[in-house]
């Protein structure tokens, strides 16, 4: 079950189907990854409920895009939790010159990625998982988020 709490009203204010585009981004990376999750969870916040949670959990006083807190292997198969910052992801959208709900459903891909063990921490492990994207993204119909034109890498 992929659950969806909208803390911040601004994202529906701003994407009246942020709910449905949440849901379908994380659905497509399970999907494209063969995952078994019976429990996900995402937080559409604020920033300064992801500077929260960035600061208790990371250490990192600051807001940032997308958060992914992977879950404890639990017999209820519980995925994790994901928490986006509305006005950070905004920024970066409009910085960018990509649609917001474009760069909303490529951050939960992200974070989704992130649950299921991908990282970007070596050059290697960043290509891999941005290819992953762009596939997941594409069957999505959304540009490469990484070429030329299309915003700078997130």
């Amino acid at each position: 079950m992929i659950d969806i709490e909208v803390e911040e009203p601004a994202w529906v204010a701003t994407l009246p189907d942020a709910e449905g585009l949440t849901r379908r981004a994380a659905e497509a990376a399970l999907l494209s990854n063969g995952a078994n999750a019976e429990g996900l969870t995402l937080l559409l916040t604020d920033d300064d409920g992801v500077r929260d949670l960035n600061a208790r959990f990371r250490g990192n006083d600051k807001p940032t895009n997308v958060l992914s807190f992977p879950a404890a292997a639990n017999p209820e198969n519980h995925l994790g939790d994901i928490a986006l910052a509305f006005g950070v992801c905004e920024r970066e959208a409009a910085d960018q010159g990509k649609p917001l709900a474009h760069h909303l459903q490529h951050l939960v891909v992200h974070g989704v990625l992130h649950l299921l063990g991908h990282d970007h921490m070596s050059e290697d492990e960043a290509e891999a998982m941005e290819s992953l994207e762009r596939v997941i993204l594409a069957g999505l119909g959304i540009p490469d988020p990484y070429a030329a034109g299309e915003g700078e890498n997130d």
